[in-house]
């Protein structure tokens, strides 16, 4: 019955998501001391999430990356509410949507309208992303091989994601100067070595991570003998998201400040391999199965989560 649920692409799928997220996001909300302060930051996330599920689901339906499901956007809830405790402040919320926003040109490229100009975006809002977190600048791979994959290298392609990372850094380097705090502009291309790996393990997020990044690979497995057959645009698609989840990975594990809510940036690419594991599934009875696991699962993450923050 779960499955039936899941298999169909409705609006009624994704309203009863967003309605089972926010009643997650106010239980949360008013279990904490009331105070006008965090009402006003409170509502402020209410609509970055808002945001940040529109884009999610825009960059999933309009660049095809599943069939017509919602098993990608079931899978996203699910680990948005997991890690809510984590990601539920602005900045945070802010950097994954300017994320999503970089994806959605990145995943876009698979058609050749305006592939200049969505070139120079992906390099804009990476440039974005390297201000409120240098170490986002791994995410350039991700250009190059979206630029590779989709066969569209030319010195003018080459050269514009530069251009775009650029130009924010410009007017960045402006203010800080015109504010003489132009050391602040510096500190950005100092990258501290790889430290404090153990905290995913300490903060007790190592098993949150190993079983989406075990389910990841499974779906990796169960997908690609299919998607890699077929010479066709999800081919590249599928590649560019093997790729993304990589680099994520390598992300999470070398960020300087670890706080649980880098591991964000690794759900996007993820959610969506994993529901192209759904795809390759043919009995509704093990869908129902791992679709009730994984509600379950993530019940009982965000109240250890949640028992740990309170």
């Amino acid at each position: 019955m779960l499955a039936n649920f899941l298999e169909k692409s409705k609006p009624i799928n994704f309203t009863v998501y967003l309605l089972s997220f926010y009643c997650v996001f106010f239980t949360y909300f008013f279990s904490n001391n009331f105070t006008w302060a965090t009402a006003l930051e409170n509502a402020l996330c209410f609509f970055l999430f808002l945001f940040i599920f529109f884009f999610y689901n825009f960059i999933v339906t309009k660049n095809k990356l599943t069939f017509d499901h919602s098993y990608a956007f079931f899978l996203f809830t699910l680990t948005s509410i997991s890690f809510l405790p984590k990601i539920l402040e602005v900045k945070t919320l802010v950097l994954l949507l300017i994320y999503l926003l970089f994806l959605r040109k990145i995943y876009s490229l698979r058609t050749d309208k305006k592939v200049i100009q969505k070139l120079f975006d992906s390099g804009f809002w990476l440039g974005i992303l390297f201000i409120i977190q240098p170490y986002s600048i791994l995410f350039v791979t991700l250009i190059y091989s979206s630029n590779l994959l989709q066969k569209k290298v030319t010195i003018n392609t080459f050269l514009t994601p530069i251009i775009g990372f650029v130009s924010p850094l410009i007017i960045y380097f402006a203010y800080l100067l015109w504010s003489d705090s132009s050391q602040s502009f510096v500190q950005l291309f100092y990258f501290d070595n790889i430290n404090n790996i153990s905290f995913y393990t300490e903060d007790k997020i190592i098993w949150l991570l190993s079983g989406i990044i075990s389910l990841t690979i499974i779906a990796v497995f169960l997908k690609s003998p299919k998607a890699l057959s077929v010479n066709n645009s999800f081919r590249k698609s599928w590649i560019l998201l093997i790729i993304n989840t990589i680099i994520a990975v390598f992300f999470a594990l070398i960020i300087d400040e670890k706080k649980g809510s880098d591991i964000i940036f690794l759900l996007i690419p993820s959610s969506i391999i994993i529901a192209n594991g759904f795809e390759v599934i043919e009995k509704n009875m093990i869908k129902n199965i791992l679709s009730g696991t994984l509600i379950i699962a993530t019940i009982i993450v965000f109240i250890l989560q949640f028992s740990t923050v309170s």
